[in-house]
């Protein structure tokens, strides 16, 4: 049996007067999936999020969460959400526990269960020893769990976190990544991000986004190779740096040298290849045949950052995968 998508985005396309934000975007997520929205400031995540989270209207193109339209269902949707935009609207003159359970019943939930889901999101969030704090006093990472918990208490089939980890120190993003994890295993997650780690560690497929189109779209691993099968070499060569520079722009394995001056004379040279080749054993022949000393041999996956960059250096057209 078929099991339809979370989410299907068909033709998307979103303008603000003459600015358009996002352009004929199309894309899916099944059912129990963390997906990722990667992309700069203004790339578009944040539109396609609210527009998900029926907070405005298309321009154009078909959105369907569990089957419902946005625009035409937009009640049943919202029902079947729980969306955590960038800056949480919180109200600080509450206090933790109160605030849960007043959301919990503007979302529908009767005093039974709304009283159970919140104890249990307090737990869920490690928000338990500050359930009866006032929100005004909280750090920034505690706010970002209330907001979280605020996103989980009804229970939705899709969450929605908008630069969930933005503005945190690493301990806090931490925290909130291995709660994203666990949210995981039970639900639907779609979340943006600038942060190219964060994605990378969290979400088990990636959509890039570059100037409000979708440029890529697939697993980290899978772009990678894509991109480049073997990754980039690096080597540390003890030779003249112009000397370096013109033999790898004359090498035609090589696509892109990028070469450091080391304080102790070596140069730092990251190769990356033209067409997937493994350039190891030529740059070991080539140390050789001019006499050079390598103290440095070394194959480096590409990141998420190196593949991002890579799919929009050159154009700003989409790039098919």
């Amino acid at each position: 049996m078929n099991v339809p998508p979370m989410v299907e985005v068909e033709s998307l396309t979103k303008q603000y007067g003459r600015q358009v934000a996002v352009r004929d975007v199309s894309f899916s997520v099944a059912a129990g999936e963390v997906v990722g929205l990667l992309g700069p400031n203004g790339a578009g995540k944040s539109t396609i999020m609210r527009i998900l989270s029926c907070y405005m209207p298309a321009t154009a193109g078909t959105v369907r969460v569990a089957g419902r339209d946005v625009f035409h269902e937009a009640d049943a949707v919202r029902r079947r959400i729980g969306y955590m935009p960038e800056n949480n609207p919180l109200y600080h003159d509450m206090r933790v526990r109160e605030y849960l359970k007043f959301r919990a019943r503007l979302k529908g939930l009767r005093w039974a269960r709304g009283r159970r889901r919140v104890d249990q999101v307090l737990e869920q969030c490690g928000l338990a020893d500050v359930a009866q704090k006032m929100i005004a006093t909280l750090s920034k990472g505690y706010r970002q769990r209330v907001g979280l918990a605020d996103a989980l208490v009804h229970e939705p089939e899709l969450i929605i976190l908008d630069e969930p980890t933005i503005g945190l120190d690493p301990r806090q993003i931490r925290a909130v990544r291995e709660t994203i994890k666990e949210l995981g295993r039970e639900r639907t997650v779609l979340l943006s991000s600038h942060i190219l780690p964060e994605i990378e560690m969290t979400c088990s497929r990636v959509l890039i986004l570059y100037e409000g189109r979708i440029v890529a779209a697939d697993t980290a691993e899978n772009l990678r190779h894509r991109v480049s099968d073997s990754g980039q070499v690096v080597a540390e060569v003890a030779a003249p740096l112009e000397a370096l520079r013109s033999c790898w722009a004359d090498t035609a394995a090589v696509e892109r040298a990028e070469l450091t001056l080391l304080d102790d004379g070596y140069v730092r040279c990251a190769l990356t290849p033209q067409n997937g080749s493994d350039l190891r054993q030529h740059v070991f022949e080539t140390a050789v045949a001019h006499g050079w000393k390598l103290r440095e041999l070394t194959h480096r996956q590409l990141t998420l950052e190196d593949i991002y960059l890579q799919v929009t250096r050159k154009t700003h057209e989409p790039e098919e995968f």
